[in-house]
Formats: C-alpha cells, structure tokens, sequence
C-alpha cells in the first residue's frame, strides 16, 4: 500500500485524484483490520502531504464519504472505528476541507452511537458540528433538526441541564419549521424539559396534547398519556392542577391506565393512603423522586414546639416533605381536608400530613399565600380555618341535574349558607345517581292509583 500511495504521489496532478480514488474499492475488498489500517493510511497520506495538494485530498474525502454512507462495510464495529479514525485524522486540517463532508461524517457516527444506545456520546459528535460557519450556509430547518436531536439524545441520558441548552436554541428557530415530524419532535422534547425542570402543571398539559395527535404511534400516545396523569399528579396543589386533573379524568383513555385510581381521588379531592402512594411511587422515574431541600426559615417554624403542651408519644417528627411526590402528596391531602373540615387545629392537620404542628402550619400558610388554598390562620388558638369556594359548589351543584339551583337567602351566617350548600350539593349527586340508573334500566317508578 505505502509502495501505491507513494508511486501515485508522483504522477501529475490531474492524474492523482482519480489514482487514489481507484484504491477505495481496493481497500474495501480486504477483509478484518486490513480494511480500518490501509484507509487509515489513504486518508493520512492525501490529508496531510502537501505533495498531494488539497483539491486531491477533498476528492478523496469527498468519494469516501459516499462510500461509507452507501454502507459499503457491513461490519457495524468496523465502520465506526473507520468513521473515527477519519475524523480524528482530517480534524486538525479541518479549516482546509469542506465542512459538508465533515459533517457527514459526523452524521453518520451519531446515527451508529444512537444504535448503540451510546446517547451522550451521539450527541457530543453532534455538538461538534459547526452550524454557524461562513463558508456553507445552513439553513434554520436543518439546524432545527440538529438541535431538536441533540436534546432528544441528551435527555435520553437525562442530561436535562445541557439539553435545556440546545432547547433554547431549538425555541428561536421553531417558528420557521415546516415539517410535521420535527415539530412533533420539538414539543415532546418540550414537554420532557418542563418535567425534568419540575414545571409539572406545563408538562402535563403538553404531553396530553400530543397523546390526542393521530401521527403518533397509539403505544407511544398511550405512554404520553401515562406521563400526562404521572406530571398532573405531581404538580402542586390548587385550582390550576384541579384543572389538569379534570380535563385527565374525563379522558376517556384515562380508565385504562395503571394510576387512574390515584388520578381518580386526587381530582375527586379524596385523603390519600401511604399504601397508594407507595404504588404509585413505583411507576416514578430517578428525576421525579428528587430530594427537596427545607429552607432554614422553614426548618425553624417547622421545629417550634405548641407552648405550654408536651410532645406526645404519636407525634411525627418530620419537619417538611423529602420528595417532590410527598410535597404534592401532602399538598393535596391539605386541601382534601379543607373539602371536610370546617377547621383544624395545627397538631390534628400535621397527625393528617405526617409532620409536626409547626410543619403543617408552615406548609397551609404558604398555599394560602400563593392563592392555592382559601382559609385563614389563627396562631392564638392553633387552629387553620377553612373556607369554601362558593363558585366551585355552585357549579357542581348545576353539573348534578338539578340546573338553575335558587340562592338562598343570604342570613349572613357563613356556617348557616355552608350547610345549605351541602345539602344542595347532595340532592344534586343523589338526584344524578337516579338519572343515570333510570337511563341504564335498573330502576323504574310507578304510580299508585288513590
């Protein structure tokens, strides 16, 4: 070989393009680690002698990229370790080669790793190719293309920082893509950044709007769908996530699912059991059971002891939530009691939550600073105060079947209009309950002759 190369080296230079061309093939025809050795010497030999001269070196280049690319070594390991080696070899004369070829070369590589399932290693060969140079323009689909398969590649390693990277370039692009697959790419990986942010109101939102897109494989829908109820459970309390849970349980794909129970009590706003959550923590991944830290401010509210009463015996001594699954957990449960209680003392919601009374008031504070619960605090008597949405009855009490309910006349009492509402709200479910079975056949009413 180095007898061949050194010989064509000679000719003239019209002549030595198509001379060092003719031994691809040669090269090809051998077997083993003869194939990797000779290309290797081929491309040394016409990238870095300056007697072979450039435009010989980008032919060569150029027609053994073609051949790589039309699959010419069927050995998956052997063409890798060809692709790298040539890389390693043109790199550092990279400035004088068209980056095209480079770039495909580049391509092909992270299509072999992705095989491989080699994730961040196929999107480090991408990250290396030059998008931005002057000397080819690239236009914004392609580069859309590149970043959308670099996020994709990077969150499949759950590398969600560096992919939060390549997704903010992807963003500035996307308004000017056309094609379907790339879009559909780009809002799963959106939703996917949302959930490995912890933004789980926004990722379950997302992910249920790809689960209706027809384009989509139904397993992969189905699965969007799971990730959909999995991020609407997580999400923090409050009328947002009742929001997303209602728009989740009337989805009729829902009922099929392994957590629709636990969807079903958190939209029906029932207390939820450790043993439920337990099962549910199974189908959580590593990112979605992430410890959370305490702040300080709230460590030592949570830790302040009830003056003038001894600890008792039962009392948990758990001053905050340790995973995002039990903040949302306890989060909810709160405002589940709210649905029950018309008040409860600091030490009876922390027994409720698991956390000492401090905790517990610490925690029904902030939802009610952030506007996810209706209630008040009453740190002379221990005691959290409940108020009811009065809108929110109301609506549910027309969705019963009665329409149009009257209101009652205002007394001023707030106890007083509670309680009415309650029985209304009952005479609404029950008189539901009665439609739906007279509609099914399973009762029927008959009159009696006076």
């Amino acid at each position: 070989m180095e007898a061949k190369l050194t010989q064509f080296s000679g000719l003239s230079q019209k002549d030595k393009g198509p001379a060092f061309i003719s031994l691809i093939p040669e090269i090809l025809s051998q077997s083993g680690s003869a194939i990797a050795r000779d290309l290797h010497t081929l491309v040394d030999t016409v990238v870095n002698q300056d007697s072979v001269g450039l435009v010989v070196g980008r032919q060569v280049l150029s027609e053994l990229v073609k051949v790589l690319g039309e699959g010419a070594i069927q050995n998956v390991d052997l063409r890798k370790q060809v692709v790298e080696d040539t890389l390693a070899t043109v790199q550092p004369r990279i400035v004088s080669y068209e980056e095209q070829q480079v770039n495909t070369l580049r391509f092909q590589l992270a299509d072999l790793l992705e095989e491989e399932e080699e994730w961040s290693d196929a999107a480090r060969v991408l990250m290396g190719i030059s998008l931005d140079s002057g000397q080819r323009s690239i236009g914004d689909a392609e580069k859309l293309r590149v970043y959308v398969r670099v996020v994709r590649l990077l969150l499949e390693d759950e590398d969600s920082v560096q992919a939060e990277t390549y997704y903010n370039r992807a963003a500035l692009l996307v308004h000017s893509a056309n094609d379907r697959e790339t879009l559909l790419q780009f809002k799963l990986c959106q939703a996917r950044i949302s959930d490995y942010s912890r933004k789980f109101l926004e990722a379950a939102s997302r992910y249920h709007e790809l689960s209706y897109v027809g384009e989509i494989d139904e397993e992969e829908r189905r699965h969007m769908l799971l990730a959909a109820v999995t991020c609407g459970v997580l999400a923090p309390a409050g009328p947002n996530r009742s929001r997303v849970l209602a728009s989740l349980y009337r989805d009729e794909r829902a009922a099929d699912l392994p957590t629709y129970n636990i969807l079903s009590k958190m939209f029906l706003d029932h207390i939820l059991r450790p043993a439920e959550i337990q099962e549910f923590e199974k189908s959580l991944k590593p990112h979605q059971l992430a410890k959370i830290a305490i702040s300080s401010n709230d460590k030592l509210a949570s830790a302040a002891k009830d003056d003038g009463e001894g600890a008792e015996p039962n009392t948990s001594t758990r001053t905050g939530p340790s995973t995002v699954l039990d903040r949302a957990v306890m989060e909810h449960n709160l405002l589940a009691s709210s649905n029950i209680y018309n008040n409860i003392t600091f030490r009876g919601l922390g027994a409720l939550l698991d956390l000492t009374p401090g905790a517990a008031e610490t925690m029904a504070r902030r939802m009610i600073e952030q506007g996810r619960l209706r209630g008040s605090i009453d740190q002379v008597d221990k005691l959290i105060w409940f108020e009811g949405n009065r809108e929110e009855d109301d609506a549910q009490g027309k969705a019963g079947g009665l329409g149009d309910v009257e209101e009652a006349e205002d007394t001023c009492a707030p106890f007083t209009k509670r309680w009415d509402t309650q029985i209304r709200l009952t005479a609404a479910h029950v008189e539901s309950i009665v439609q739906h079975l007279t509609e099914k056949g399973l009762v029927t009413f008959t009159v009696e002759a006076k």
